[in-house]
């Protein structure tokens, strides 16, 4: 099929890969424009505009996706559908209206569930066992369309935002090639989706969702430290730096300390007690280190019970 392409994160590489593995003319890849970033405000472009770079294919970055320019561009590509992927800009209706089999989102959530910018994050959060990608045919609504296929995912004990952040990208790539042939095969089933999805939206993450409350009871904390891991990361203060947490297990507070006390300190890890229970921290990151076992940050520094941790 002719097929125009839209992402830009990570997320969207591995369906671009599958596509051109498969086969399929790729007249045009459309990405976010590049960006500064970084203390040195270098120029970085998208993971997805790079992958079009190494396959030598055109690469399409307008400001804004409905600017009347840029769909008659699109236009005159005739492309038979649009595969969207994370793009990062909502579609207007005179773009979805283009392609003769419409344009198809890979959404990382079992629609109509975490419906949003953030599904992966979210599921975690909630502390669901599972999640998956829906495959669907987009509408000017948000995450609303008819589906076409869904996998299912599970969520780990020890998932985090990361690892399955790689699982569903994986298996979106997967799925729009089975999709693609469903509709070049005349097999393509669409379900409507319920008016309402079944969670709270996925709202876009923000740097400070990852300042850990230690207040909040263990359990909840410790899902944001997987959730967030690797961004924003969840991080807390301690003698007037910021110490990133970045693997924790849910003990008890056996103490009654008040949240954000450190006891318990051993050779391998330290504990920290919180709203409900504690936390023991195995694996965590000074400011201006790497990442570290929690050995190690300990043979460094002088981490003693009786501190507090989130104090300025």
């Amino acid at each position: 099929m002719r097929i125009v392409y839209m992402g830009t994160p990570d997320f969207a590489v591995g369906a671009l890969e599958a596509l051109i593995g498969a086969g399929h003319e790729i007249p045009a890849v459309v990405t976010q424009p590049d960006k500064r970033s970084g203390r040195k405000q270098q120029v970085s472009e998208s993971p997805v505009k790079q992958c079009a770079g190494r396959h030598g294919l055109l690469v399409l970055q307008p400001q804004r996706a409905r600017d009347a320019d840029f769909i008659e561009d699109l236009r005159a590509l005739a492309p038979d559908v649009i595969v969207v992927a994370a793009y990062g800009q909502i579609l207007p209706a005179s773009l979805l209206a283009i392609p003769q089999y419409g344009c198809l989102n890979i959404h990382a959530s079992l629609l109509p569930a975490y419906r949003g910018a953030a599904p992966i994050q979210w599921s975690i959060l909630d502390g669901q066992k599972e999640t998956g990608v829906t495959i669907m045919r987009m509408n000017e609504g948000l995450d609303t369309g008819d589906m076409m296929l869904q996998e299912k995912i599970p969520i780990t004990e020890t998932e985090t935002g990361g690892s399955l952040h790689d699982k569903l990208s994986a298996a979106g790539a997967r799925l729009i090639v089975e999709a693609l042939q469903q509709i070049e095969e005349g097999q393509a089933v669409y379900t409507p989706q319920p008016a309402e999805s079944t969670t709270a939206y996925a709202a876009m993450l923000r740097k400070e969702m990852g300042n850990i409350d230690w207040t909040q009871p263990a359990g909840k904390i410790a899902l944001a430290v997987r959730a967030f891991d690797p961004w924003p990361g969840s991080y807390t203060r301690y003698q007037g730096k910021t110490l990133k947490i970045w693997r924790v297990r849910v003990t008890k507070n056996t103490e009654n300390l008040p949240a954000g006390t450190v006891f318990a300190v051993e050779k391998t890890q330290f504990c920290v007690a919180c709203g409900e229970d504690a936390l023991a921290v195995e694996e965590l990151q000074a400011e201006g280190k790497k990442r570290m076992a929690a050995a190690d940050f300990l043979r460094g520094n002088a981490l003693s019970a009786g501190d507090r941790l989130g104090e300025a």
